[in-house]
Parts: C-alpha cells; structure tokens; sequence
C-alpha cells in the first residue's frame, strides 16, 4: 500500500483546498483499483477546527498533529511576522520526528504548499519525491516566480501612492498589470517587512520535482503555457479544489437556505469577507446599514458579529455567522457575491457562475480583483467605486450592481455563465483537469503505467 503524506500550510485558506485535492486524488486512484493513504500533518489546533464529519470522511485520508506553532495567546492574525517566522523555524522538527515513525519505506510522494520550503528540502534529503502545491492561481504563482523581474524594473517595494498607476506589462503569460494591483508583500510599506522571511519561489521549483496549481487550465491556459517551459519539471493542474462534489441536497435544511428559497431567482446578493482577514467594526457597520438602504436582499456572513449587525439590517437582510458557501452561491436566488477576492471564494464565485463585486483586503486579493474585473470581466471593484466608504455610496454601488435591467450586469451575467460552464467541464470526465490529475499519478508512479 502507497503512503502520500501531506504538508499544508497552517492557514484555512491553504488546507481546505489541499483536503479536497487529496479527495481528488484519491477518486483518481481508486478509480483505477488502486488504494493510498493520504497522511495530511497539521497542527494539534487545526485538527480542531477543521471539525471533521466521521460519516463524510474519506477512509484513505488521515490525520496526524504535531504542535501548535504559536502560543496559544498569540494568532497569526495579530502577529502575521511572528506566525511565519514559527512556520519556517518551528514546524520542521516535529515534521521529521512523525516522518520517522510513519516512513515504513510506504511513503511514496510528500505533496507540500509551495509557501513552505522545508517539507521539500526534506523530501529531497529523504530521497522521496515532492510535488509543490499552490493553493493560489496560476497567474499569481507567475508573478511571484517572476519577482526577480519586478525587481529589474524597479517595481519590487514601489510606493502605491505614487506610482500605483504604473504599467506593469512584462510578467510571462500575464496582461498588463499596475504597481496598485501587485500583492501587498511586494509594495512599499508591508512588503518590506516581510522580505526577509519568504523564500524565493524559484528556490521552490529548483528541488520540488512537480508543481500543482490550484486551477484549471481553460481558465489561466496564458500564465500556464509560459510557466511549463521556464519551471523544467512538470506542471499539473489540480482543478478548483473545491468541494463541488458534495453539493448533493441536504435533508436537514439550514435557515438561512429556507430563506433563500424564497427569493425569486438572481435577486440576492450574497456578502462573505473571508474566515480571516476582516474589516474593522466600524466598516461592517457601514457595510451593514448599506446594504440595508440599497433595498437589495443580501445573506451576510459576519463572524462573531451577528447579534448588533441583526439590529441594523432590515427585513431585507439576514446575518449568520456561517454557511456553506459554494451551495449558497450556487443556489438559484444568488444574483451576485461581495468577495474579499481570495482565492478559494474566486473559484467558488467561478464554478457558480456568480457576478462578483470585490472588495479586496490584502496579499493576493488585490490582483485576484484585477483578473475578475478586467480578464474575466465578471465584477465590479468596490473599492474603486467608493471614494469613502460610507452607508450611502454602498447602497448606490449595490442597487447599480444588482440592477436588472443594467447592461454592464447582463454582460457579467453573461459571461459568468461562460466561464461556469468552462470550469464544470474541466472538473468532468475526460477534462482538462481529469486528464492532468491522471498524468500526475501515473508519472508519479503511484500507479504503474499500463
């Protein structure tokens, strides 16, 4: 029996979507009669929250812990610089002591996020085989294997406030891009701090043997084909590593999609800002009595803050504290999604073929933003819409975005469609997905060729 251990990155954002590669690839194997185990290592916290279902969880997918990084006064929200310097110093240890135990020569591929670097300095000392996983798009991957060239144009740490408008137009497989739209950790300010402890991506692809990309191939086919010759080892891609599988109804309806079902079809605008980065109290404030105004029916999803938030949204609103997602974006009243923009959100917004009006907070979502707005053309930007963030000029962004009879909207209605039908289709039998994903096992050899 094969072992593939796996090595997320301690953050929602990262382990979600390698849980469900793993369930990808475990479909993949065993549809070819082949049984692996996926050992995924996570922290003795993240095993907590993941709050695992026993009767939905996959039989060839196991758990093991290892300690927490940090203090447990201290998270990586409050103390970003500390979270990652734990990461990159701390983890690699206890990764080696459960390595030991469980290596019973079984261990046939380690799969680790590409923002840690030591699992696959490991693999290569171990002589196992690695594949480098990104849970982002494949035109951010480009960008950051590319920052040596920010760097040459002097647009690595540029100042947004005075050169934000300038044209960024030679990453590989990118259109053009300005200094405002490149993620933070490269602008002047926060980019800084965090120079000295992220590691060069092409220190990544020089020792890793494969690279997955958590996408689809129709969707960033550009950023892909300039990757694949300039990476020199193979490039796969992974799908949308989403949960598009277990959409199945539920007979045990939660509120929030009773009230859904009884809205007329396309008329609600769903609002998630994301499980970790958020906005301040004030802002959801503003948030709140805008959406309100605007007349719009909204689902708002709002962490920890939904008893004063009730109080503000009227009969048109309802707040919960969670909900699923990708079936509520894909629920037939869902006209349109006010996102953070990251990454996991922007493939759920895709996949659902919903409009999305971005409202980008910091690392990639800014350039997420761009893409939607200006590639894909399926949203607006809030954040350029609103000169300052007050009730009343969300209310009027939000009623022109979800207005009917807009022009500007039944175009990103339109082409939202296209490009759910593009994604759905690359996750099916046969796709663009199916197929990488089955060149992945088999040149790994997790399964012999036949």
């Amino acid at each position: 029996m094969n072992q593939v251990i796996v090595v997320p990155y301690p953050g929602r954002g990262h382990i979600n979507p390698l849980l469900h590669l793993c369930n990808s690839l475990s479909s993949q194997l065993n549809h070819n009669n082949d049984t692996t185990i996926f050992t995924v290592i996570v922290t003795q916290e993240w095993l907590g929250f993941l709050n695992l279902d026993p009767d939905n969880n996959n039989s060839n997918i196991r758990f093991v812990t290892i300690p927490n990084v940090l203090p447990s006064e201290l998270t990586r929200g409050s103390d970003m610089i500390t979270f990652l310097t734990a990461v990159r110093t701390k983890m690699e240890q206890p990764f080696l002591d459960v390595l030991d135990r469980i290596n019973d020569g079984s261990v046939k591929l380690i799969i680790a996020d590409m923002h840690m670097l030591w699992p696959i300095e490991v693999a290569k000392k171990r002589n196992i085989p690695v594949a480098a996983y990104s849970p982002m798009s494949a035109s951010m991957f480009s960008l950051m294997y590319h920052v040596h060239l920010l760097k040459l144009n002097n647009h690595l740490f540029a100042h947004v406030s005075e050169r934000g408008n300038e044209t960024i137009d030679y990453i590989p497989g990118l259109s053009p891009l300005t200094v405002a739209d490149i993620p933070m950790i490269f602008q002047s300010g926060i980019g800084e701090k965090f120079k000295d402890i992220l590691h060069d991506l092409s220190d990544v692809t020089m020792k890793a043997d494969y690279v997955l990309l958590s996408t689809m191939y129709e969707l960033e086919s550009k950023p892909i084909d300039a990757l694949r010759p300039r990476l020199q080892i193979p490039v796969y891609t992974s799908g949308p590593n989403i949960p598009y599988s277990l959409t199945e109804p539920n007979p045990n309806k939660p509120v929030y999609l009773t009230w859904l079902d009884s809205k007329p079809p396309r008329n609600v605008l769903y609002v998630s800002l994301g499980s970790f980065l958020s906005v301040s109290r004030a802002e959801m404030l503003e948030m709140a009595s805008g959406l309100t105004q605007s007349g719009v029916d909204f689902l708002l999803v709002a962490r920890g803050e939904t008893t004063y938030l009730k109080e503000v949204c009227g009969v048109n609103g309802l707040v919960v504290e969670w909900c699923d997602q990708l079936r509520v974006l894909l629920h037939s009243s869902i006209g349109g999604f006010w996102t953070h923009c990251g990454w996991n959100s922007v493939k759920e917004g895709l996949f659902s073929g919903v409009p999305m009006l971005t409202f980008p907070l910091l690392i990639d979502q800014p350039f997420n933003s761009k893409m939607i707005v200006e590639d894909w053309k399926v949203g607006l930007n809030m954040r350029k819409k609103v000169e300052v963030f007050k009730a009343d000029q969300i209310a009027k962004i939000v009623r022109e975005f979800m207005d009917p009879h807009s022009v500007v909207r039944i175009e990103m209605m339109e082409r939202a469609k296209e490009i759910q039908l593009i994604c759905q289709e690359s996750v099916g039998e046969g796709g663009s997905v199916d197929k990488d994903l089955d060149a992945f096992v088999r040149d790994v050899a997790l399964i012999q060729n036949e």
